[in-house]
């Protein structure tokens, strides 16, 4: 069934067929559609972060920017669904065409630019949605918000949507966003996560409720910035670290039409670099700090090789649209035949 309709989105340029996948997934929800249509992913409940999942198999920050799709998407089975990336201020991104489909490397390429329509539009959407489970929300920095005032615009992301979010992942990863990634490296990044924790506390002590925040790093570092990250987190105290983001790398589409396209790659040649950055966080972090695997999901095998890596959980994106709603049913079963 997925594989006719995706042969059918992809006949569209890729944003409007990502436009017109979600607005129809949203149809079908409303009339009880999605549960017949696809199979139903078995309980596999963890305990992560201090919040329980109904299974380990997340859908990633990217997909539904806005918050305009939760409960389409919940009605697949997602163990937990992550929305945005928001900025405190709407922006367009950038220019198009910004997303590029590689089907022979099962992969994309995207530049997006965190466009989104910022935190007053996503939050209202979030408070519309009928979804009770797991939601995280992904929050960044605007484009044109000045260097120095970077860790203003994480703060500023985290009070707003403190209230309405399971756990709170700040990006630092994106390539889309000019000087973003670096902020993964030496004092700007004990300076950005030490902001991140002092505005974590105030909103927990004036909320009387703890919301976990995560790190979401990209896979583009050698072992020596792997460990510098994980001592930064266990030093500031942060609650989890999403590995990873896309990468800047090409090599594995060496030839591809797109392969000079800038942007972020995703899909099936990031899974070997984000599994190495698991390994390394793992190495370092043991249990102590909780990862969420993410690059190159594409089946079960490569959703249980990031959990005997040390990752808790994982979460999709790039396989879910080559593969659609049996790569989240396939995942959990891959990763419950570990235990």
């Amino acid at each position: 069934m997925y594989g006719l309709i995706r042969n059918l989105l992809f006949r569209l340029p890729p944003e409007q067929a990502h436009s017109v996948a979600l607005r129809s997934m949203d149809v079908a929800e409303r009339f009880g559609l999605l549960k017949k249509l696809f199979s139903s992913v078995p309980d596999a409940p963890v305990s992560v972060m201090g919040l329980r999942f109904p299974n380990p198999v997340g859908l990633a920050a990217g997909l539904d920017k806005n918050a305009e799709h939760i409960d389409a998407l919940a009605a697949l089975g997602f163990g937990f669904i992550e929305v945005g990336t928001v900025t405190p201020v709407a922006q367009p991104g950038n220019p198009q065409p910004r997303l590029f489909r590689l089907p022979e490397h099962g992969a994309l390429i995207n530049r997006m630019g965190f466009n989104n329509a910022g935190l007053d539009v996503l939050l209202a959407n979030v408070r519309r949605a009928r979804f009770d489970g797991v939601l995280g929300i992904n929050v960044g920095k605007n484009k044109l918000t000045p260097a120095e005032d970077t860790a203003s615009d994480y703060r500023k992301g985290i009070a707003a949507v403190y209230a309405l979010a399971s756990y709170i992942t700040a990006n630092v990863s994106s390539p889309n966003t000019p000087g973003l990634r670096d902020l993964q490296f030496g004092d700007s990044l004990k300076q950005l996560l030490e902001a991140i924790k002092e505005e974590q506390c105030v909103q927990c002590d004036r909320q009387g409720r703890y919301v976990p925040v995560a790190v979401k790093i990209a896979p583009d570092m050698d072992d020596s910035a792997i460990r510098f990250v994980a001592d930064a987190l266990l030093e500031t105290g942060i609650d989890g670290v999403i590995a990873t983001n896309t990468t800047i790398e090409r090599d594995a589409v060496a030839g591809h039409r797109y392969a000079a396209e800038q942007g972020g790659l995703s899909g099936r040649p990031v899974r070997e670099s984000s599994l190495r950055v698991i390994e390394g966080l793992y190495s370092t972090l043991g249990d102590r700090v909780p990862i969420i695997g993410v690059g190159g999901i594409g089946d079960a095998e490569s959703a249980a090789e990031k959990v005997r890596a040390g990752a808790k959980l994982v979460q999709v994106y790039t396989g879910f649209i080559y593969r659609g709603p049996e790569l989240i049913r396939e995942a959990t079963q891959g990763i419950q035949a570990l235990r």
